[in-house]
């Protein structure tokens, strides 16, 4: 068993617990006298920045929100007959359409998994380092109206300018469109 060293320490007090776990395991290696000063301080930053890209991909997907969470690009079924096009779709899960600013609609028929594609893209952005929200448009319309209410509508709004990818979702359950329908249609 190995001794709490100094540099484990410090390591761990910077917020480096990454470096940390990295050095523990190469100092328990047989053959860690084989390696540089450089390889070992190579793998140790290696560790530390895949657990810090771990931590803020985590966190964005928290912040996000989705309906399906498990949703991923990976999983799209382009057998099943949606009318997706295969190279399209991967083109888009590049991102490049979310660095133009530009805005993706998906449409379709009912039961076509609209919503689960755009978590899909949702997540895939979240991997590209860009924020999302997703959003039931009929809660969004409570939570503004509620928000001019008590105060805290150029906050709510200025929140959503500034998420990178808003996913606005228009699927409502049959309570939401009756509660939301006109009583003059």
């Amino acid at each position: 068993m190995m001794l709490t060293h100094p540099t484990l320490d410090q390591m761990q007090a910077l917020g480096l617990a990454g470096m940390a776990a990295a050095y523990r395991q190469l100092a328990e290696q047989d053959n860690a006298a084989d390696l540089s000063r450089d390889e070992w301080l190579g793998l140790m930053l290696d560790r530390e920045a895949a657990i810090r890209a771990d931590r803020r991909l985590t966190n964005r997907l928290a912040a996000a929100k989705l309906r399906f969470v498990d949703a991923c690009i990976e999983d799209i079924d382009f057998a099943f007959r949606r009318g997706l096009d295969r190279r399209n779709t991967l083109q888009l899960a590049q991102g490049a359409w979310l660095k133009a600013h530009d805005n993706l609609i998906l449409t379709g028929q009912t039961g076509t998994g609209k919503t689960w594609l755009a978590c899909a893209f949702g997540r895939q952005a979240a991997r590209l380092d860009h924020s999302v929200l997703y959003l039931r448009v009929p809660r969004l319309f409570e939570d503004l109206a509620m928000a001019r209410l008590d105060g805290r509508f150029p906050r709510l709004i200025d929140k959503l300018a500034r998420v990178q990818l808003l996913i606005l979702d228009l699927c409502a359950a049959r309570s939401d469109v009756e509660r939301y329908r006109s009583p003059r249609y």
